[in-house]
């Protein structure tokens, strides 16, 4: 069988970057595509229903912070273990994050359940319908999220080791059966019933029960030796210092995501005092722009494990290297994105509305936020990059701090003649002055700090 864990601490780092980013690249442009396919189905139904499953989603990505707990903590220190050649450390990181996962879960799912009303209304919502869809997709998703968050932390810790094929591998089949789910329970095809956004709730949930299964199926299959993975034992006691050690790394991604959603979603209440339809365009609009943050995402994930790695191992030059080679690489793919989406807003807004109101507002979406494209994919790769050297304080802060900016930025210019055009400036403001810092703070880091921790 061929070996499927890549070794990041030798080889050529073109190579060795694009071996393990390419799959993490196709798997988020799959994830970008499972998303949109969602919305392109749901806008079917009208601007209300999109809104609705948009402000139910904030909950779910609200609940993301804690996964992302899991992850980021179990994944770093895992790639740490593995660059020191200690897998029996890597193995009880990784059963940690899992441990913690299947509790957090447990934890949302009882939250969503109990007080879905009192979350709803924080968004001040009118209408009738979209407050019932909202609903609806919020109880489904937030209620059944611990398939989704296995998956994600399990596709971090494959990557870890250096596998980024299987998690491609579910990803593909995952949304294969979304794509074919969506259309039969939305709209009811054939025997199937037109079950609207229940349809879509189920086919993504559906969806991350068969990456989930096929992830866990390849941990099982492989024996090999370079298979941490295996080697994990869920029943088993806690070791309070892997938890410990996950908490400390994984804690500030955790609070920077969470604070994140929570400034995203005040923004939201902004935004839907312009009316349903500005609500859908900031829901559809943020799907579209993952063709480039969900990218740069994956570049980041694949930077993490490999930053880890090197780290662990004390190899200075590879992480230098190995961050230039990504950022000029992804700044091509950025500058494409920022192409399509200020030159070709109009012919990208009517694949998803049919109102032309609501079509008007998404072309000045997309024209404006489109000026930030590479700002975004450099910030998301950086912090990636940084968490990977186990910098993740230093992530949150930045993070947090200029995107709170935001908020009285978009206060100030939505109440001049800009309007609504107001909130998008103070988007894409606010992500440009993070690509900016977070460039010259790796920099920073690499000339001055690094050389005392890899030689330690």
């Amino acid at each position: 069988m061929k070996k499927k864990q890549l070794n990041l601490t030798s080889g050529p780092i073109l190579r060795t970057l694009s071996e393990l980013a390419l799959p993490i690249m196709a798997s988020s442009f799959l994830s970008t595509a499972y998303n949109i396919t969602d919305m392109a189905w749901i806008g079917m139904l009208g601007s209300k229903a999109v809104a609705g499953v948009g402000v139910g989603g904030m909950y779910v990505w609200l609940s993301q912070g804690l996964s992302s707990l899991a992850r980021m903590g179990g994944q770093v220190n895992m790639a740490h273990s593995l660059g020191r050649g200690d897998q029996k450390a890597a193995a009880g990181f990784a059963q940690a994050a899992l441990q913690l996962t299947i509790l957090f879960s447990l934890f949302v799912t009882l939250i969503s359940i109990l007080f879905t009303n009192p979350l709803l209304q924080f968004f001040a919502l009118n209408d009738a319908e979209t407050y019932n869809s909202a609903r609806i997709y919020m109880r489904i998703t937030c209620g059944l999220i611990l398939f989704s968050f296995l998956s994600q932390v399990l596709t971090g810790l494959f990557t870890a080791q250096g596998d980024s094929k299987t998690p491609l591998k579910a990803n593909f089949f995952g949304l294969i059966l979304n794509m074919i789910l969506d259309p039969l329970l939305v709209l009811g095809v054939g025997p199937f019933p037109r079950l609207e956004v229940v349809g879509a709730a189920v086919a993504t949930v559906t969806a991350q029960i068969i990456v989930l299964l096929i992830l866990v199926t390849e941990i099982l299959r492989d024996h090999g030796e370079a298979n941490v993975l295996h080697k994990i034992r869920l029943l088993s006691r806690p070791d309070i210092a892997c938890l410990k050690g996950v908490f400390r790394i994984g804690t500030p991604t955790a609070l920077q995501g969470s604070l994140y959603c929570i400034i995203s979603m005040i923004l939201t209440r902004m935004v839907s005092g312009f009316g349903d339809g500005a609500i859908a365009v900031q829901r559809v609009g943020g799907q579209i722009e993952s063709l480039s943050w969900n990218t740069a995402d994956g570049f980041g994930s694949a930077l993490n494990a490999f930053m880890g790695q090197n780290y662990g191992a004390g190899k200075k030059d590879r992480i230098k290297s190995g961050y230039h080679i990504s950022i000029r690489l992804l700044i091509c793919w950025a500058a494409l994105i920022t192409i399509a989406f200020v030159f070709f807003p109009r012919q990208i807004s009517v694949l998803f509305f049919h109102e032309e109101e609501v079509i008007r507002l998404s072309v000045d979406y997309l024209r404006i936020i489109g000026f930030s494209e590479i700002f975004l994919s450099v910030e998301m790769m950086t912090v990636g990059a940084l968490s990977g050297l186990g910098r993740t304080q230093l992530c949150s802060l930045i993070s947090v701090g200029l995107t709170v900016i935001r908020i009285p930025l978009a206060l100030v210019l939505s109440n001049t003649a800009l309007g609504l055009n107001g909130i998008w400036w103070a988007l894409t403001l606010s992500t440009v002055s993070k690509g900016i810092i977070f460039y010259f703070v790796f920099q920073y880091i690499c000339e001055h700090s690094l050389l005392r921790t890899t030689n330690r």
